[in-house]
């Protein structure tokens, strides 16, 4: 029997190392998307994060209504979108659908769909246990104006007609985005014990308890206090807690700002309010989308408007404070949403009025963000999600 020489071995080992390094660099991401125009729905792509890059060809175009806002499960197995559907547009009613993502392949199939009982869902998020979906019903117009809605998930992943419905007095500052509740958010808390739904026309942020052990058809309860008022006309619109669980950051739309709150047993104590555009015209505020990085060291918030930025802040490790370390042009218009990469390298941004995904290097140890790899031309995109399995 004749054996390899050690030199060939080390090349085939290497050879070895040198492919599974390059598979774990290859991870896809979805796209979720307005599809008043030329977009198909979700598009299921493939990402380089060893160079930042996009592969123009989709692995998937999953064909749906609106999916604005895409919400993985924990073992990312389900797929939950938002379809931002409402007057004017083809389909007139508000939707939530629920879809399954094969371990092996990640194709995306359909499970369900159902209402949402409100127009233009704007936002969701799970549970902490995955038995609801919680829906942000936005709702451009004034009547019927924004809601919360709860969707039971069954044990297959399929959706449950809503049980339970909420929504606000309008806070009438601004005439033109306040006189009915929009509300733009919904989360749990990190020990997912409370939900807060930030309402744009409330002024408010709104507390609820989750006990759905008193109630599985009404898990949601008014807290007490039952809201986090906000400064008038400020407009609230999502909101992060950080990675240690101890502060959340939470954007306003309407103002541009970003309050900073200390967070203990359900309560939220303001601690500091950053301005993104002080000193700038009304056109230029416009928050939108907030993100840390994956090592909780870093905050990252776009403004849109004229001013299309992200600005990146250093967080306080002891406090929570931000502290402004940069300003970068989006390359694009009105960055609804962006995406960090798993491994930190690379930000990604769904400019959705200049109709292309932008990726923009990062430092890891500083945070700052660096040049331009791609831009890849999407019509209006507007969620982006990695889907990065152990």
């Amino acid at each position: 029997m004749k054996f390899k020489s050690l030199p060939m071995l080390m090349a085939l080992s290497v050879g070895a190392m040198s492919a599974q390094a390059e598979s774990r660099d290859e991870v896809e991401l979805l796209v979720g998307s307005y599809t008043q125009g030329k977009s198909q729905g979700i598009y299921r792509l493939q990402f380089d994060s060893a160079k930042g890059h996009i592969t123009p060809e989709p692995l998937q175009v999953f064909k749906a209504a609106n999916p604005s806002w895409l919400t993985l499960s924990k073992d990312q197995t389900r797929l939950f979108v938002v379809n931002e559907n409402g007057q004017g547009q083809a389909d007139v009613v508000g939707r939530a659908s629920s879809v399954a993502i094969d371990p092996k392949t990640n194709a995306l199939t359909l499970i369900n769909q159902v209402k949402t009982l409100g127009e233009e869902p704007t936002h969701s998020s799970l549970s902490a246990d995955e038995r609801y979906l919680f829906v942000a019903n936005y709702g451009v117009h004034a009547d019927p104006g924004g809601s919360l809605a709860v969707l039971p998930i069954d044990a297959a992943g399929q959706l449950q007609p809503v049980t339970q419905m909420s929504s606000h007095p309008a806070s009438r500052v601004n005439p033109e985005r306040q006189m009915s509740a929009h509300v733009h958010s919904v989360v749990s808390s990190p020990d997912g014990k409370f939900v807060y739904a930030s309402d744009l026309g409330a002024d408010k942020v709104f507390v609820y308890r989750y006990d759905p052990v008193a109630s599985p058809e009404h898990p949601l309860v008014a807290a007490a206090p039952a809201f986090i008022e906000l400064p008038a006309g400020s407009g609230p619109r999502h909101l992060l807690f950080s990675k240690d669980g101890k502060h959340a950051y939470l954007t306003t739309e309407m103002s541009a700002q970003v309050f900073v709150f200390d967070y203990a047993d359900g309560q939220l104590k303001q601690r500091q309010v950053v301005e993104l555009a002080q000193g700038m015209p009304a056109q230029n505020r416009a928050a939108g989308a907030v993100h840390a990085s994956p090592d909780g060291r870093f905050l990252y918030v776009s403004n849109r408007g004229k001013a299309n930025e992200i600005l990146v802040f250093a967080i306080d490790p002891g406090n929570g404070e931000l502290t402004e370390i940069q300003r970068r042009s989006v390359e694009g218009d009105h960055p609804r949403e962006f995406a960090l990469s798993p491994n930190g390298k690379f930000l990604l941004i769904a400019n959705q009025m200049s109709n292309a995904i932008v990726v923009l290097e990062r430092d890891p140890a500083s945070g700052k963000l660096g040049k331009a790899v791609q831009s890849l031309a999407m019509d209006a995109p507007s969620d982006v999600k990695f889907i990065n399995r152990p």
